[in-house]
């Protein structure tokens, strides 16, 4: 019963394949790749973007940090919430890339407000030289919290940024269960609500290590291509990153995945909801979700072999006090696993 992170579950099997078929023979390296090539082409055409300047990484974290290095002078500021992975779990990776550009966090939570986001780029850019220029907007789709942005959010906080000429980056480590939740292409959550930057999260969902960067405007592209050799993260053997991204895109195994986990999540929140000792922070979207439960269901649950993190002392307390926790669903928790789970704590 894991529902640690959709970071520990297992790869697809169709990934595992397309990497035994890509380690025959000999391929020309650092994505020069036929594999690669057909990989751009197909994320081309699933965006709706044929222009678009696709590259991939081996961690969220190189695709988020050189992403925004790209967009980013080291003067200025990086506008995202609190909860912003790009904040709170990247050990400065942002500022380290940059060159020092800043964070300003925008409202209180794991969404901002276009009114939020207003107010904080009108904070910057008052003290002259002597402080940060407004930089990009970055969101998360789907949030550190669980929820979603709907396509009108989105469309909202990207009109507030190019009301100030700003650029927009959406970190899509949960891309594909965002699009699922939404019931909308990929173009509609991206370019055509005015995002210019997305990482198109591949890791959490099935694959072995690979995002991609999409860059819609390409004057960037050869800045990025750059960043990221100089960062160390332009793999020589490439096409082991190049296979599992067409694996993942070939019969649209992405949205198969997101969808699986997308349904246990469903199902293990229906489960929560039902029982009077849960309480949600927020009904999730996606396939995360925090909740609280007393300290004696906790013990119960980690006694009987249930795996995810917690906010609080499980041990020491008083028995009813609430202690707050993160479940997350991958794609293979299966539903007996889920309805074993509920049974414990029912």
């Amino acid at each position: 019963m894991f529902f640690a992170s959709d970071n520990s579950g297992p790869v697809a099997d169709q990934v595992w394949q397309a990497l035994a078929q890509a380690n025959i023979g000999y391929k020309h390296g650092y994505g020069a790749d036929d594999v690669n090539a057909k990989v751009i082409e197909k994320i081309r055409t699933l965006f709706e973007a044929p222009e678009a300047a696709v590259y991939l990484v081996p961690t969220g974290t190189a695709a988020n940090a050189l992403a925004l290095a790209t967009m980013t002078n080291p003067w200025e500021t990086v506008f995202c919430t609190p909860m912003a992975h790009i904040n709170v779990d990247e050990c400065n990776a942002p500022e380290f890339y940059t060159g020092g550009a800043k964070l300003t966090l925008v409202g209180v939570t794991d969404k901002m407000t276009p009114a939020d986001l207003k107010a904080a780029i009108e904070r910057e850019e008052d003290r002259g030289v002597h402080g940060p220029q407004r930089g990009p907007v970055s969101l998360t789709q789907i949030t550190e919290d669980g929820r979603v942005y709907t396509l009108d959010e989105l469309r909202a906080l990207t009109d507030v940024a190019k009301s100030y000429n700003l650029s927009v980056h959406l970190d899509g480590a949960r891309f594909a269960n965002a699009v699922v939740a939404l019931g909308c292409t990929p173009a509609e959550m991206t370019w055509k609500v005015g995002v210019d930057v997305v990482c198109f999260g591949g890791t959490k969902n099935g694959l072995l290590g690979v995002e991609a960067v999409i860059l819609f405007d390409r004057n960037k592209a050869m800045e990025f291509e750059f960043r990221r050799k100089r960062a160390g993260h332009l793999f020589s053997k490439h096409r082991y990153l190049s296979a599992q991204m067409l694996a993942y895109l070939t019969d649209d195994l992405w949205l198969d995945l997101a969808t699986r986990s997308n349904a246990s999540a469903a199902r293990l929140a229906d489960g929560f909801e039902a029982n009077a000792n849960v309480e949600f922070l927020y009904r999730p979207d996606g396939n995360l979700m925090f909740v609280f439960m007393p300290r004696w269901l906790h013990q119960k649950a980690f006694a009987a072999g249930a795996h995810y993190y917690t906010w609080g002392d499980v041990e020491n307390g008083p028995a009813d006090e609430m202690i707050k926790a993160r479940f997350v669903c991958d794609w293979s928790v299966s539903h007996e696993t889920i309805d074993a789970f509920l049974d414990i704590i029912r």
